[in-house]
């Protein structure tokens, strides 16, 4: 669906900084930014069903909203709706791609081709949101040299030519996590203003760099305990331990020990042994 995104030249290179620098002297406040993905993914549905208009309530409820707080989003934009009409939907979809700087192309650089990298650089979604995989880049030499989405993985070394070359703004790191700061440091010391991280640590970044984190393990442990809650489980008890995974256990018992627990306390001899933290995040999220 094309939202009025100008043709790229040569004169004219997106500027990385320039969407954040609207919204913020706008005085839109980051949580409605955060909020306008979702209101654009649903008004693209409508727009795709050939829907003109929708009213707020339709909108917030296909947006996980309420009513209230879509308009009060929506008035930050400028835009207000038409009593007993409600919100044109083609207009709207312009306008959020606009504040959210998707009427131009943002080359992106993905860096670390394992599996995770290999489906993000096989989602059809970007290209039909503005974002263009420029460059797949991986330091393993087995890796290096074969191809992913129909683009070349590239080695390291290159990091530096093709973010200036490809005028690059957005680095997506996938990398496992103790090589992610290196690339994280690599990339912003190359120009990369924003970073998608998936890898499951902590990066430092200097100010005027964004960072959005993606960890699936915590997502996870979040619907862990809405589903041990539904389903009634004490949260320490030695039914739920004896399900936990080796390095819970081992915690658990190491605990257990402190308190005078004594040798029931201890480890079941056949239980697995207790990795590090690393290690039990890097099996739920690979590299």
């Amino acid at each position: 669906m094309a939202i009025g995104r100008p043709s790229p030249s040569s004169s004219q290179t997106p500027d990385p900084g320039a969407a954040r620098r609207t919204s913020r002297a706008r005085g839109i406040p980051e949580a409605t930014v955060a909020r306008l993905p979702l209101y654009l993914r649903a008004l693209t549905a409508l727009s795709e069903r050939s829907v003109p208009t929708v009213s707020s309530e339709e909108l917030a409820a296909a947006a996980g909203v309420n009513s209230a707080k879509l308009r009060k989003d929506f008035s930050y934009l400028g835009s207000y709706g038409t009593r007993g009409v409600g919100y044109d939907v083609e207009y709207l979809v312009y306008q959020i791609s606009r504040e959210l700087g998707l009427t131009q192309d943002w080359p992106v650089v993905i860096v670390g081709i394992g599996n995770l990298g290999h489906a993000l650089a096989n989602y059809g979604g970007f290209a039909s949101r503005g974002f263009r995989v420029a460059a797949l880049l991986d330091a393993d030499p087995n890796v290096v040299g074969s191809t992913a989405a129909g683009l070349p993985v590239r080695h390291m070394d290159e990091l530096e030519d093709i973010v200036v070359s490809q005028h690059v703004s957005i680095g997506v790191i996938t990398t496992p996590p103790g090589a992610a700061q290196l690339v994280c440091d690599r990339l912003v010391e190359a120009g990369v203003t924003s970073i998608l991280n998936f890898a499951p640590t902590v990066l430092t970044v200097p100010d005027g760099v964004d960072v959005r984190k993606v960890d699936l393990s915590i997502e996870l442990q979040i619907l862990a305990f809405h589903e041990q809650r539904k389903a009634g489980d004490e949260p320490a008890g030695d039914s739920v331990l004896d399900r936990a995974p080796g390095p819970v256990r081992a915690a658990a018992a190491k605990l257990r020990r402190a308190a005078g627990g004594g040798k029931s306390a201890e480890p079941a001899k056949n239980a697995p042994a207790a990795q590090g933290p690393e290690d039990d995040l890097s099996a739920v999220m690979p590299a």
